[in-house]
């Protein structure tokens, strides 16, 4: 749950030593998370932060997409973002994160919630059913117009229409990346429902599938940065 709070600093403690999984396991042990900060043509620093701290910035209105001043100990301060984070498989607890360094001149990429807003006349006066299907739209922009989500307007959509990213709200300030005629939300029928007979004469059994989710840990522990944009 999205809360208003804002984060606008964050004290990070450098990290040295062989940084294995014994290494990651005392600076976790001390309270604190590994991460790396890297970017902006600077060397990859590695340091350790409150996993409180770092939870609070990930679960406000803007998210990952906040940006806070980072101050290392013994070292520069800068601004910075959440641009990556591993979880416990579990009990979901942070287990590492990645910092990039933000230049505040120059624009950059990020993804940003759609939120829909209103009730489609097609769902009020026909009965029709609402999908939502572009939840993120990507766009560009100067990180200090970065919005916490773009609203999506869709009073207007009647039975069988849709909302499309060129009718989202457009400044000369963001950029959108994805395809103008790309779907946002539509109004459609409400589908029949199958009788279970029929239903369970047309599934066929399939081998559960397992799903991978979030970064591997190499064999020293830590998780490597992707490349970015």
């Amino acid at each position: 749950m999205a809360n208003n709070t804002t984060i606008s600093s964050i004290t990070a403690k450098p990290r040295t030593g062989k940084f294995n999984k014994n290494h990651a396991r005392r600076v976790r042990r001390e309270g604190l998370i590994p991460a790396v900060v890297y970017g902006a043509g600077e060397p990859s620093v590695a340091v350790a932060v409150d996993p409180k701290i770092i939870t609070r910035i990930l679960h406000s209105d803007s998210g990952h997409n906040s940006i806070f001043d980072l101050a290392i100990e013994g070292g520069a301060t800068g601004k910075a973002m959440i641009v990556d984070w591993q979880n416990e498989p579990i009990k979901g607890h942070l287990l590492h994160i990645d910092l990039k360094r933000v230049a505040m001149d120059k624009k950059m990429r990020v993804s940003v919630p759609v939120q829909l807003v209103g009730t489609a006349a097609g769902v009020k006066n026909s009965g029709g059913i609402l999908l939502h299907a572009l939840h993120e739209v990507e766009i560009e922009c100067l990180p200090g117009d970065i919005p916490s989500h773009i609203d999506a307007d869709v009073s207007n959509l009647e039975m069988n229409q849709s909302l499309h990213v060129s009718d989202l709200p457009h400044s000369d300030k963001i950029e959108y990346l994805d395809e103008e005629d790309a779907v946002v939300a539509s109004v459609t029928y409400v589908k029949a429902e199958v009788e279970p007979e029929a239903a369970a004469a047309t599934e066929t059994p399939t081998e559960p599938e397992v799903a991978k989710k979030g970064k591997q840990e190499t064999a020293e522990g830590e998780a490597k940065p992707e490349a970015k944009k």
